[in-house]
């Protein structure tokens, strides 16, 4: 007797298995969490940066309904997420509208927008806290045992979601910083370097978040591939990438290689660790290729001008040369930081972009706080 098989049933999750955006899973995951409570109208979740203590805004599924976009706090200024970890336990906030009038911004946001009850949920990797799941609703009283439970369950597949991209781009880096060692063609900047300018670079990112419309998605990525900037670097020998004195006209015509090397090893490094799932690689790309580009059009290595410079390139070159201005190299004492602000002024509209200048200027404060807070190791 012939067998009659049907296939009714249609696999709800079955998009997480595909490539995607993260923040387009969360948005379907929102979707399917409403289909049984109607009520939650906001998920949302921010990344922890250990070495600064900063919590950060990282991806949200409201759409337009976004009153914490680029948002950063010191984990010690939210006492009560502080107690959350601390406690290694979820939140439960069933009545939210009395912290309309906190000082405290995240708070009053919240409230301002209507908001009245949320779900909080410190989420880790292998014990190892990242971050906060926020569920939040416009109705009080709303988050009981039964809504929690489901809630924990969705919880945890966002937080998987979440560190299978973590974990790609750590690879990512592991894999460069590997191939580096092999070959025994090391750039002489310092780990402190790359802590560095991934910060002023991510400053500069949220200063032009509003004019340049950036979600907090990419000003992450921004942050998260700054580092990587100078890949190409692996390829070039070292007795031009360590030489001392002023390189000549074919050394240098040698080192210009790198943008375009660091391309093609990204290229090589996604496709032979099967990391397509990796989020915003054109940006990875760009920031690798087009960093040394110019706005004048006399960068290299194709001699783009203007906005045809991608702007995660135009910012990563503000922020790369500001730190080497900034810090001892084998020919060159560090400038001050007057010295070095007045030099990217300079440069301003000629080889750099003007607003990402003007961008980290005008955050000197911030600036100076990354810059204590990563010495390098033989600075006094």
């Amino acid at each position: 007797m012939k067998q009659d098989n049907h296939y009714p049933h249609h696999d709800s999750l079955a998009f997480l298995n595909r490539r995607g955006s993260l923040k387009d899973k969360l948005s379907t995951i929102h979707q399917l969490i409403q289909k049984k409570s109607p009520f939650i109208a906001r998920i949302s979740l921010a990344l922890y940066d250990p070495e600064t203590k900063i919590l950060k805004t990282y991806i949200h599924s409201s759409g337009d309904d976004n009153p914490l976009g680029n948002y950063q706090t010191l984990l010690d200024n939210a006492p009560s997420l502080k107690e959350c970890l601390e406690r290694g336990q979820p939140r439960v906030i069933n009545n939210i509208t009395t912290t309309v009038q906190s000082d405290k911004r995240h708070q009053q946001n919240l409230g301002k927008q209507g908001y009245a009850s949320s779900y909080t949920i410190p989420m880790f990797s292998n014990d190892e806290f990242f971050g906060f799941l926020f569920f939040n609703s416009f109705e009080k009283n709303v988050f009981d045992e039964d809504v929690m439970e489901t809630l924990d369950l969705h919880a945890h597949l966002i937080a998987s979601t979440i560190i299978n991209e973590m974990s790609s781009i750590k690879t990512l880096t592991a894999a460069i910083k590997t191939t580096a060692q092999f070959t025994h063609r090391r750039d002489p900047e310092t780990g402190s370097h790359l802590e560095r300018m991934s910060r002023f670079s991510r400053l500069i990112a949220q200063a032009l978040a509003e004019k340049h419309k950036l979600d907090d998605h990419y000003i992450e990525h921004i942050f998260m591939f700054a580092p990587l900037h100078d890949v190409g670097k692996i390829a070039i020998p070292d007795h031009i990438l360590h030489k001392p004195d002023k390189l000549s006209d074919d050394e240098m015509e040698i080192m210009k290689t790198h943008a375009i090397k660091g391309k093609e090893i990204i290229d090589d490094l996604l496709k032979n660790f099967n990391l397509g799932n990796i989020n915003h690689t054109d940006i990875l790309r760009n920031i690798a290729a087009d960093h040394h580009e110019k706005i004048n059009g006399l960068g290299y290595p194709e001699g783009k001008a203007g906005d045809a410079v991608p702007l995660e390139a135009r910012i990563i070159a503000v922020a790369d040369i500001f730190d080497a201005l900034t810090n001892e190299r084998v020919y060159k004492k560090a400038w001050n930081n007057d010295v070095a602000f007045a030099a990217l002024k300079q440069m301003a509209g000629e080889d750099l972009d003007e607003d990402c200048v003007n961008a980290l200027i005008q955050q000197r404060k911030e600036v100076e706080e990354i810059q204590q807070l990563f010495k390098e190791e033989n600075s006094q």
